[in-house]
């Protein structure tokens, strides 16, 4: 007997099931993007101070 594969709901048909897509790709880790943020806005305040237009 053949094994049943799970395919999710049958009423989704059609729908894109996103999360099968997300194995392949970088990962990034949620905190560095966050840390990456505060430094970008840190640098561009100093800017703004250390060299008025």
């Amino acid at each position: 007997m053949a094994k049943k594969q799970r395919t999710g709901f049958q009423s989704a048909a059609g729908l894109i099931r996103y999360f099968e897509e997300e194995k392949t790709g970088v990962k990034i880790d949620p905190r560095l993007i966050v840390v990456f943020t505060i430094l970008t806005v840190t640098i561009v305040v100093l800017a703004r101070i250390l060299y008025p237009v």
